[in-house]
């Protein structure tokens, strides 16, 4: 089995979840005979925001690739990063490593075409719903993306960023989530939504979401396996 290696701390929550997730499945996997080496170079999480709403980009490119190159010198071999945002600057990083990211968009577009969606809502920070870097694999294998009004990816950025990066998860959010799903269903046609931020799983799930819930930190997590362990 490869070793994995990921980019952490983007935020904390969830790298949690990737850890705790990959260990558990790949156990299960090959009937506990089996749990996979990680490692995880973790970032700071207040200055990669920084970068990234100061549209630094240049700047978080040099920091997210010094951390997968860390990454690769210590043996890893399947590297990701870990946050759908940070995804804003893949294109670049990925010509300077010298193994292949496994992308979160790309994964989350290859499991919709295999589930024959046609039409998906996007949730996420606000610059995963506002820019192309999620939206533009989906787009350009022919599957419509619908993304929330301004209003409403005014409200779910704040709820990320105060709330679930921090892993406070309220009945009232998901309230206001569930509200926003249903008008995309209704009035966009949407059959299924993207939970395009990795702290969306804490409060969203297949048990609660009105529509076909799409959840990137699963369908990214599949993908890491199946690398690992070809």
């Amino acid at each position: 089995m490869r070793k994995i290696g990921l980019v952490g701390g983007t935020g904390p929550e969830s790298t949690l979840m990737y850890y705790k997730e990959l260990n558990s499945r790949i156990d299960a996997i090959t009937g506990s005979q089996t749990m996979p080496d990680i490692a995880i170079e973790s970032v700071d999480f207040r200055r990669a925001w920084r970068y990234v709403s100061e549209e630094r980009y240049g700047l978080l490119a040099d920091y997210l690739t010094e951390k997968l190159d860390n990454l690769i010198k210590g043996g890893a071999e399947v590297v990701s990063l870990s946050a759908v945002t940070m995804h804003v600057v893949f294109d670049e990083i990925s010509s300077r490593i010298s193994y292949p990211l496994i992308s979160i968009p790309g994964a989350v577009r290859d499991h919709i075409l295999a589930n024959n969606i046609k039409r998906v809502g996007l949730l996420g920070t606000l610059y995963t719903m506002e820019m192309d870097y999620m939206r533009k694999p989906l787009q350009e294998a022919g599957i419509g993306v619908a993304i929330p009004s301004a209003s409403e990816r005014s409200l779910i950025g704040k709820r990320i960023f105060e709330e679930l990066e921090n892993g406070i998860v309220k009945e009232s959010t998901l309230a206001e989530f569930r509200n926003i799903i249903n008008r995309m269903k209704d009035e966009e046609g949407i059959e299924a939504v993207i939970l395009g931020c990795t702290e969306l799983p804490l409060l969203l799930n297949s048990g609660n979401c009105p529509v076909t819930c799409l959840d990137s930190v699963d369908i990214h997590i599949a993908k890491l396996i199946e690398e690992a362990m070809r």
